[in-house]
């Protein structure tokens, strides 16, 4: 039986698919690639035959599909949050999601090396936004590059 959830993010990337996906599935652990498909034909809107079409893989359970589909980018408005238990976790995603020309931006916004923009982040910093500390929480957050959990555990604690 075929399980398929509802929704798939399609990520599309000029010539890039399979090394993306490739690149994703070595950082989160639980990964695979389960799909490549190639051009099987020859266009003048398309690549060369048998160049990689799409790729499917799955990020922590997380189904995504890649296209090799012409020029393409990523901004801002479409990004995914990795959701973090603690600094070591963000640490992590953070050093390889930024490697090999990846870029941080702020507030826990990263950019990765295909442009695709991502957000790491503590769990608990949910816990802590709409409570009497969310301002002063947010605050703190916002003059930050990578979230420190530390730092945002004590603003939280001295705004009770």
């Amino acid at each position: 039986m075929i399980t398929t959830q509802k929704v798939t993010p399609f990520l599309s990337f000029h010539r890039e698919a399979e090394d993306a996906a490739k690149f994703y599935t070595s950082v989160f652990k639980n990964s695979r690639i389960t799909k490549v498909s190639r051009y099987e034909f020859d266009s003048p809107h398309t690549p060369p035959k048998g160049t990689v079409m799409t790729v499917s893989f799955e990020l922590d359970g997380q189904q995504f599909t890649a296209l090799n589909g012409g020029p393409s980018g990523f901004n801002q408005a479409v990004s995914f949050v990795v959701n973090c238990n603690d600094q070591a976790e963000i640490d992590y995603f953070w050093e390889r999601l930024t490697a090999d020309g990846g870029s941080p931006i702020m507030c826990g916004w990263l950019k990765d090396k295909f442009g695709l923009s991502w957000q790491i982040v503590p769990e608990e910093i949910f816990a802590r936004i709409g409570g009497p500390q969310s301002a002063s929480v947010m605050q703190a957050m916002m003059g930050m590059i990578k979230l420190d959990v530390a730092a945002l555990k004590a603003v939280a604690a001295s705004a009770r």
